[in-house]
């Protein structure tokens, strides 16, 4: 408690408020801290609570340093305040003293409309449980109308769950939250996987709006020599599935600059492999993983190979070597970032029992086409500028519609959805 009183001490409350523009979410972050500076902690838990439902899990997964902390005053001159930390305390605090999230009037960084209902007789069922769907199911919920979440799997959380691992985000954390967004009378229905058990036509009948929020989460693959030999795997895959190999006294290569990438490099590293290598084809400096992901991977003994890019995996039936090739970085007419460029003839091998491909995901095709709905060009779901798709009162959001892939724009998308359809009803 001294420890958050501090850092709360150290925010300056600016007018301007430039950490809840760059949050997605847009909390109202010196508001909340000051709450918190008073010891209301229920107050700063209402002001968060209207714009968020994942006060717990955003202020420890969130890649704040590109976020709000990176717009923190602050941090011109210093450090920057620790809001994530600061989020999750008052998370945490409003499950332990059991702080109500319905009796909370939402307004300002959302808009939804603040007219107190119980029931309005409009049904909505939620299709995918990460933070699209958690969010959207929420906000509805708490706006009177009734809720049913589909989840493929039996137990909900989607990415939180599958994709982020024990040391980032405690299960249990995650259940509290959870059972807390439940709590709200959402039904559930567990082990129906969209296009399987369950079908969109189906939902569309019995339901007056469907959200979509499945997610993206099938590797992207490099198209290069090897790939589909045994001991290649893609990192998405990996974590969701958490089906791994024995690592011991192997050296497994991990391709890929994200989160992801940290978060494959870190739990193989943690399950006992011989050597892990990180390949990244830019420099450090241009990682897209959160910083503090970096060196916690550093600080655990993974290792790095920078400006350095994979060209071929060797092996009679399973990973033997890879083949690499070094990068130089070079400005290419048109575009902002440095493009990596192979050095020719810089090329060497390394030895390597497993490779993990872990540079970038897209949806499951076989399941988005058979929903019959338009689609880009990239196979993500087609949506206008209120998240609806072609089929009318369908809406879809988060990764499935290639939006941008952070917990906090996930759930943006669902509040956003909630709050469309709110407002449609209202209008009605």
């Amino acid at each position: 408690m001294e420890n958050v009183n501090e850092l709360s001490e150290y925010c300056l409350n600016c007018k301007t408020k430039p950490c809840q523009k760059a949050c997605p979410l847009e909390n109202d972050i010196p508001e909340f801290i000051k709450n918190i500076k008073n010891e209301n902690y229920e107050e700063a838990y209402k002001v968060l609570s209207k714009t968020t439902v994942l006060e717990s899990v955003c202020g420890r997964v969130c890649p704040h340093m590109s976020q709000c902390m990176g717009s923190c005053v602050r941090g011109i001159k210093s450090h920057p305040v620790n809001i994530g930390e600061l989020e999750a305390f008052i998370g945490d605090m409003a499950i332990q003293n059991g702080y109500n999230m319905d009796d909370v009037v939402v307004q300002n960084g959302c808009n939804i409309n603040d007219i107190k209902c119980k029931k309005n007789g409009k049904s909505v069922a939620v299709v995918g449980s990460g933070p699209a769907g958690l969010t959207c199911a929420a906000f509805l919920a708490r706006n009177g109308f009734e809720v049913t979440i589909y989840e493929k799997y039996d137990k909900l959380g989607g990415i939180l769950r599958h994709g982020i691992p024990e040391f980032r985000l405690d299960k249990k954390i995650l259940d509290n939250v959870i059972n807390k967004i439940l709590s709200l009378g959402i039904n559930v229905e567990y082990n129906k996987k969209l296009g399987v058990n369950v079908l969109l036509k189906e939902l569309s009948d019995n339901y007056d709006y469907v959200f979509i929020a499945i997610g993206a989460n099938i590797p992207w693959k490099m198209g290069i020599d090897g790939e589909k030999l045994n001991g290649v795997f893609g990192g998405n895959s990996l974590l969701e599935n958490n089906c791994h190999p024995d690592y011991k006294e192997k050296n497994v290569a991990i391709i890929g600059g994200g989160n992801v990438a940290m978060d494959c490099a870190r739990t193989i590293n943690k399950m006992g492999a011989k050597k892990v290598t990180v390949i990244y084809r830019r420099a450090e400096e241009q990682m897209p993983a959160e910083r503090k992901e970096i060196e916690d991977a550093k600080n655990e003994g993974v290792n790095f190979l920078f400006q350095t890019n994979i060209i071929g995996i060797f092996g009679k039936d399973k990973v033997e070597e890879i083949e690499c090739v070094k990068t130089e970085l070079m400005q290419k007419e048109g575009e902002t970032r440095l493009s990596p460029i192979d050095i020719v003839g810089s090329n060497f091998n390394l030895k390597m029992d497993y490779v993990v491909m872990a540079i970038g995901s897209t949806v499951e095709e076989n399941v988005i086409n058979n929903l019959g709905l338009e689609c880009n060009n990239k196979s993500y779901i087609k949506v206008d500028e209120n998240c609806e798709t072609s089929m009318k009162n369908v809406f879809a959001g988060g990764d499935v519609i290639g939006g941008k892939a952070t917990v906090a724009w996930a759930a943006r998308s669902g509040r956003d959805v909630a709050k469309y359809i709110i407002d449609k009803c209202i209008e009605e």
